[in-house]
């Protein structure tokens, strides 16, 4: 990876974390008092901000985990056993942020939203979910550059001791 592009990455990160803290500063309490204006009974909109934020939790949860690979990627360690615990990280905020689309989904079915929006919803948190399994399969993959990895410096090593 070309330090443009680890550069070009940082810079969206730094903007998604800036942006998300403006939403959890600024925007969800606008939210909130939107939402009481409306008389929106007080479970459903603590039920609603609290998944909101949470969401927003696992967006930057994921973003400083992506900057910490990126910082191995930078340093030519991001094929070692330090790697998966931040991809385990990423897996399991993007399970949650699902798991918390489909909360969303579960919180306006019994109201008067229209049946195609929650079903909407609910393929938002089946994507992101499938996003989930992805990070899964590239988590496989890492393992497997590892073990290769592992193996060749053996190999060397090896070779080293007959020459």
């Amino acid at each position: 990876m070309g330090k443009l592009a680890v550069l070009a990455l940082r810079i969206v990160i730094a903007l998604v974390l800036a942006g998300s803290l403006f939403v959890q500063v600024w925007m969800v309490p606008l939210v909130s008092i939107d939402l009481q204006e409306a008389a929106a009974p007080d479970g459903l909109r603590i039920a609603f901000l609290a998944i909101v934020v949470l969401g927003i939790v696992c967006v930057q949860v994921t973003a400083v985990c992506v900057w910490q690979l990126l910082t191995m990627v930078r340093r030519g360690t991001v094929f070692s056993h330090g790697a998966f615990r931040y991809v385990d990280i990423i897996f399991w905020a993007i399970a949650a942020a699902a798991v918390l689309v489909f909360g969303i989904a579960v919180l306006l079915a019994p109201g008067d939203v229209a049946p195609g929006i929650v079903l909407l919803i609910c393929g938002a948190a089946l994507m992101i979910g499938g996003v989930a399994l992805i990070v899964l399969v590239l988590r496989t993959l890492l393992a497997q550059a590892v073990a290769r990895d592992a193996e060749a410096k053996h190999l060397r090593d090896e070779l080293d001791e007959v020459i």
